[in-house]
């Protein structure tokens, strides 16, 4: 019932957006863009921070007027840095910290653009990318662990930036082609041609390449640090086909395929897997 119930609801907004395009286009793009882009979850405040985020040390990174909040778990001079995904934030992390701890490094986990308690209204992979560069820049962090749409940032960050800290990237539930996405939504709303028109138009240049371009199988092609791939076979958020994607095109690569773990692949067996790759291979 729930699903029939959103599914009317997303069918309507639709609805209203096609009329609004032969009316008011712009303001009707303006609100396609909006829905797309802007998290409904994910955003939180300091008088409600969970208690994981209460054990960090935080600390608020200024740049180019955006505000990139970080949580610190001190430990010895390697650091690993942590990406969440969309509508999340960085207390996505609970159940993994445990594990990472027991190396004894650093552990940083950032809140995406319009998350947590990062500022801004819209999240782009490359935004978030950007916030991701000035981390890494302060920072120098050796490993990067990414979740979902973080996961594929992680992908496109090596890609644009090159870092010379990263040794390894860890990828988990992540989808590779930006134009699945794109349309999944453009379906989703059954918006006409003419708003799906403007809004790949409008991508096109925040993307600043084609959709078809923009996609973590390209980005991984051309990364030759370590990687370790983890996507489970349930996943009912990312097609597993995703994953294959990007394995397929990573040169350097080791693969984890789960099942029953769903999106989130919160797993015990899992984290000691990401663990024995991070720090006990070369």
């Amino acid at each position: 019932m729930k699903k029939f119930i959103s599914l009317f609801i997303a069918k309507s907004i639709g609805l209203y957006i096609n009329f609004l395009s032969f009316v008011f286009p712009k303001k009707a793009t303006q609100y396609a863009h909006a829905l797309f882009s802007e998290p409904r979850k994910g955003k939180l405040t300091k008088d409600n921070l969970p208690k994981t985020l209460k054990e960090a040390h935080s600390e608020t990174i200024q740049h180019n007027g955006d505000s990139i909040q970080t949580y610190t778990w001190k430990g010895d001079e390697t650091i690993i840095l942590l990406i969440h995904g969309w509508e999340s934030n960085s207390a996505r992390w609970k159940k993994m910290l445990p594990y990472l701890k027991k190396s004894g490094h650093t552990i940083i986990a950032i809140d995406g653009p319009a998350q947590g308690l990062s500022s801004g209204k819209e999240f782009t992979v490359p935004k978030y990318a950007e916030f991701i560069h000035v981390i890494v820049e302060k920072f120098k962090p050796k490993y990067l662990i990414g979740h979902s749409m973080g996961g594929q940032t992680c992908l496109y960050y090596q890609y644009k930036y090159q870092s010379a800290s990263i040794r390894k990237i860890v990828v988990l539930g992540a989808p590779s082609d930006f134009k699945i996405i794109f349309h999944n939504f453009i379906a989703l709303l059954s918006l006409n041609s003419k708003i799906s028109n403007a809004l790949e138009k409008k991508y096109t240049a925040i993307l600043n390449r084609n959709l078809d371009q923009f996609s973590g199988q390209q980005f991984a092609s051309e990364i030759d640090i370590k990687g370790l791939v983890a996507h489970d076979i349930d996943d009912k958020v990312v097609s597993f086909k995703e994953a294959k994607k990007i394995v397929g095109a990573w040169k350097n690569v080791e693969f984890i395929e789960t099942s029953g773990l769903g999106h989130k692949l919160h797993d015990d067996s899992l984290y000691k897997k990401v663990f024995r790759f991070l720090f006990e291979t070369e």
